[in-house]
């Protein structure tokens, strides 16, 4: 079950690795669409933008939680690059605490803060309580988020892409049939998605860990691997933290703008919802690239290959682009049939705003490949504290479409605060690799 990603043709590597990851991301997506679609179409506009409204915070929080659990895997890809297993297991048994940890203190912390978050971020009134409903499950949710998101980074470290994608995709079918019982038969509502959400995610992350228990014994930890070791936490901190944080850090200047766009009304915020589950239904292909290059980096670092580090790049570049380009006719083309999934026909200047909404962001997306591409290779490599200043980037860019230009321009500013950032993201980010590979072409990882 495991992929050796340091020998072999870099294209074949990075597209096997890349294609599972894909699909699975697209899979969740989509549930993630029928989950909105299902709120749309039963419960109406208002519960839509309700939903929306809280995508910010839950890619600042959720962020956080998948950005260090991810983290934390890289020095066990390192160390399966370098065949030091030994090593490797006791890394895995730190992780459990550290992941154990992180997921109830985020769980209690973020559930007694939440209604606060929403004023502050000025949600409308008319969607405020809905908002409420809907994020409160997630965050006393989030443990089940952090079980899943750790033991599939762990398979994914391994050069496992594959299982992880067919827990999900279960998942994902369980999730669709949950949101239908608890919001149309019931019904609960706006919590009923959320509620659904976690238990399928749940579920997920124990069939993941029955599969490494039956499956996987490098994975398997002893008791003395579960002693925790303070140079071993310290290590998986400085990995973990930092991505963590950069997702973070990349989602305040979400929060700033999201604020910026409840204030333009309801209407234009179910515009901005129905666009940004489609957009990110076709860019969740960006993050399987970088994931792979997080894998890719760590297994060869570990392994002393530098040259094929170059290799895997320029090929999972040459995908991005290809992908980029495909997606753009794709949005022009269909753009408005497929807002018309989440909205009635006669919501026309909704789909109108939706369809610009997604022509603008596609028309940028070869920025957004660089961004995941580079950033998640430099994480994988070691450097995680290097990528955070790529997030500071992203939320100055972010925040100050969301201060300054929404207000002068409107809806208009709001389609633009993507693509802003990720090219100032790459300005940073690709000088920031070449720096990083002469490094360790000096000093060694």
């Amino acid at each position: 079950m495991t992929k050796d990603m340091t020998v072999g043709s870099p294209m074949k590597l990075v597209l096997g690795f890349t294609v599972p990851l894909m699909f699975g991301n697209l899979f969740q997506q989509f549930y993630s669409m029928v989950d909105t679609i299902i709120v749309g179409k039963f419960l109406g506009t208002g519960p839509l933008a309700a939903v929306g409204s809280t995508g910010s915070v839950t890619f600042l929080i959720l962020g956080f939680c998948m950005g260090v659990c991810t983290g934390f895997t890289i020095p066990v890809s390192q160390r399966f690059g370098s065949k030091d297993y030994g090593e490797l297991k006791r890394f895995v048994g730190n992780i459990i605490w550290l992941a154990g940890g992180f997921a109830v203190l985020f769980a209690v912390v973020t559930a007694l803060l939440c209604r606060p978050i929403l004023e502050a971020m000025a949600t409308p009134a008319d969607i405020i309580d809905d908002a409420y409903a809907y994020l409160m499950p997630i965050l006393v949710g989030i443990p089940a988020t952090v079980l899943y998101n750790t033991l599939s980074s762990l398979l994914r470290a391994l050069g496992d892409s594959r299982t992880p994608v067919v827990f999900l995709v279960m998942a994902s079918l369980l999730n669709i049939g949950l949101d239908l019982f608890l919001i149309v038969v019931i019904p609960l509502g706006v919590a009923g998605a959320a509620i659904a959400t976690v238990i399928s995610q749940g579920l997920s992350g124990l069939a993941c860990l029955v599969f490494i228990w039956k499956k996987f014994p490098l994975l398997h930890v002893s008791r003395d691997d579960l002693r925790p070791r303070m140079p071993h936490m310290r290590r998986l901190l400085a990995m973990g933290l930092p991505m963590g944080l950069q997702l973070s850090i990349t989602a305040i200047g979400s929060i700033i703008l999201q604020a910026s766009v409840n204030g333009l009304g309801s209407a234009v915020v179910a515009s901005t919802t129905a666009a940004s589950k489609i957009y990110m239904f076709f860019s969740c292909a960006f993050d399987a690239m970088g994931v792979t290059m997080s894998t890719w980096g760590g297994q060869n670092i570990g392994a002393k290959k530098l040259e094929r580090i170059g290799q895997g790049l320029r090929s999972c570049i040459l995908v991005g682009v290809v992908y980029s380009l495909l997606s753009l006719v794709v949005m022009a083309l269909f753009g408005k049939p497929l807002a018309l999934l989440f909205v009635d026909a006669g919501e026309t200047e909704i789909i109108d705003q939706a369809y610009q909404y997604l022509v603008i962001n596609a028309a940028c997306f070869i920025p957004l490949a660089g961004v995941n591409i580079f950033r998640l290779l430099i994480q994988g490599m070691g450097y995680s504290k290097v990528a955070v200043f790529a997030g500071v980037f992203e939320m100055v860019a972010r925040g100050a479409t969301g201060l300054f230009l929404v207000p002068a321009f409107g809806f208009l500013a709001a389609c633009f605060a993507g693509p802003i950032a990720w090219v100032m993201a790459d300005c940073f980010l690709i000088p920031a690799y070449v720096k990083v590979m002469k490094h360790v072409k000096q000093y060694g990882y």
